[in-house]
């Protein structure tokens, strides 16, 4: 599909929400891969959680060394703003791998990378821990009725591919690639017969490997991969570098409008 051939009936969807801070307790963790830790929140200030989008963003708000509470912004009409005299928070931007707002439940998945903060959290939480959660601010729909649904991305991209594939119907063609150290890191997804996911294996274990690293196994994949015809959307998350790569080949190589592209930079070496 190159840039003339747009359908106006495939319309993708920008929705802002409401601002909101919670403060939240972890009820349940879980390590689902050696590389992976799931995080289950409560809190009474989930009843009117949304999120409306598979990659959709909360900010976290992790406790300090001087306190187990984490401190959260105020949210008044010209933004959120922390309290005065506060330090400065530590945040990070994580996916809703899964909510449920009557039970009052949200599941966020952490992947373990070395020496990283949030990482660290996830690895040593336990229930009764208390962490800050804001947002989403907004989500961007991407409509289920294209014919093709195309993911890419690492182990980062996982909790927003696997909410996809289990949000998109029964009967959508979908090819999913995605990069991980190794087979220890792969993760059962929802698969359908129109389903086809090609795990990429890095090999790369540690930061000083990576950095090292010259060529992205993803972006080699990648281009060795056959485009369906028909409306098609292509959804990449990965590390800053891959994902710009990916991108211009879409655009640059192949002539995919960019409207058809959702690609954003989930982490950088």
């Amino acid at each position: 599909m190159n840039a003339s051939t747009l359908s106006n009936n495939l319309v993708v969807k920008r929705i802002r929400h409401p601002l909101k801070a919670r403060l939240l307790t972890v009820a349940k963790t879980e390590k689902i891969t050696p590389y992976m830790q799931r995080i289950t929140l409560t809190g009474d200030s989930l009843n009117d959680f949304v999120s409306s989008s598979f990659d959709d963003h909360v900010k976290l708000f992790f406790p300090t060394s001087d306190s187990e509470v984490p401190i959260l912004p105020i949210i008044s009409d010209d933004g959120p703003k922390m309290p005065e005299g506060s330090p400065p928070p530590i945040t990070r931007d994580y996916t809703p791998r899964g909510f449920n707002t009557s039970r009052c439940e949200l599941v966020l998945d952490f992947v373990l990378h070395e020496n990283g903060f949030a990482a660290n959290w996830a690895k040593n939480a336990k229930p009764g821990d208390k962490l800050g959660v804001a947002g989403p601010r907004g989500s961007f729909v991407i409509p289920h009725e294209f014919d093709h649904h195309i993911l890419i991305g690492d182990e980062t991209a996982l909790p927003a591919i696997s909410r996809r594939l289990e949000e998109l119907p029964k009967n959508s063609s979908v090819k999913v690639i995605i990069e991980v150290v190794n087979d220890e890191a792969k993760l059962k997804l929802k698969e359908n017969s129109n389903t086809e996911i090609v795990w990429v294996n890095s090999g790369i274990s540690s930061l000083q490997e990576l950095k090292a690293n010259t060529t992205s196994p993803l972006y080699n994949r990648v281009k060795n991969m056959p485009l369906p015809s028909g409306e098609l959307f292509v959804w990449v998350a990965a590390e800053y570098s891959v994902v710009k790569s990916i991108r211009e080949y879409f655009v640059n190589i192949l002539g995919i409008n960019k409207e058809r592209i959702r690609a954003s930079s989930y982490w950088r070496k």
